[in-house]
């Protein structure tokens, strides 16, 4: 899980590593880093004999960590339940296209891949907590199941087991299309929306699309998903025509297109999709001020 040395710097340059981690369990990067806070406190807790003892210090923070991040998957759940509406991921930016980087910032440190996409973290959530743990790790992060029964304190036949039945639930996700072919798809969108063009919006959408938003308790927005190509372009128009002033960008939302609408310079909302065959099938908003922090930082 690492082989760092003891030393201050070795120790300190695991905290990116740790943060990719945790956010594929958590998907927040806040809570990410808050994660990784903790495990570096526990470390820096220890006595100078006890921190010398340890011969890998990598994988005692990831191990740390990771036990970290169990135990509040598991506290999510209740959390989750009294959320107002769906819960969403925390949405990335790409910090190379707001001209801004900020090493402090979590959102900076995490590697934007196939792993973090949308569609794949909302797959992660209808996983269990042990599940979500071994499959991430195993899967993603390609640590052996020795290491990882040491984070779920059971047998490494029992976390191959978990992260088998993780596979089969994630199983029914697709691979990606290309940025590219989805780049177009969402430029579409776009242009159709800021036309209120229904009837360009619904060639654009599989009839059998969802849109679900995730507003918290801070902001209005639709409570229970949005079924149906027409549903939604009828939606989308509607939503369009009640806000005035507001500028829809093209970005990179977790390392693939996306949209962002912004008034006055202020991110209100982040848009992901999943496109199949040349249509969104998913879109996924989030407007809780809360989970766009990253975003209003930059612009």
């Amino acid at each position: 899980m690492g082989t760092v040395g003891n030393s201050t710097e070795g120790i300190a340059g695991e905290r990116r590593r740790l943060i990719n981690v945790a956010y594929r369990l958590l998907g927040s990067a806040s809570e990410a880093e808050d994660a990784v806070q903790d495990a570096y406190a526990r470390w820096y807790g220890l006595s100078p004999s006890r921190q010398e003892e340890i011969l890998s210090p990598g994988a005692w923070l990831t191990k740390v960590t990771g036990r970290i991040c169990l135990d509040l998957l598991g506290s999510a759940r209740a959390r989750r339940e009294r959320y107002v509406g769906a819960w969403l991921p925390e949405p990335l930016p790409d910090r190379t296209e707001w001209g801004h980087a900020d090493d402090s910032d979590p959102a900076d440190r995490i590697v934007l891949d196939e792993s973090v996409v949308m569609a794949f973290l909302v797959v992660l959530e209808s996983m269990t907590p042990a599940e979500r743990v071994a499959f991430v790790l195993h899967d993603v992060f390609r640590y052996p199941f020795a290491e990882i029964a040491d984070v779920l304190g059971r047998t490494p036949a029992a976390c191959k087991q978990l992260a088998a039945s993780a596979r089969r639930r994630a199983g029914v996700a697709r691979v990606p299309v290309t940025a590219t072919g989805q780049a177009d798809v969402v430029r579409h969108v776009k242009e159709a929306w800021e036309g209120k063009d229904i009837a360009a919006l619904v060639g654009l959408l599989d009839p059998a699309a969802v849109m679900t938003a995730d507003g918290g308790n801070s902001v209005g927005t639709v409570l229970r998903p949005v079924e149906g190509g027409e549903r939604i372009a009828q939606y989308m128009v509607a939503i369009a025509g009640k806000a005035p002033g507001l500028e829809l960008l093209e970005r990179s939302v977790n390392g693939v297109p996306g949209l962002v609408a912004q008034r006055a310079g202020v991110v209100m909302t982040v848009a992901s999709f999943d496109v199949s065959d040349g249509r969104v099938t998913r879109i996924w908003v989030v407007r809780n001020p809360e989970k766009l922090r990253p975003w209003t930082r930059r612009g």
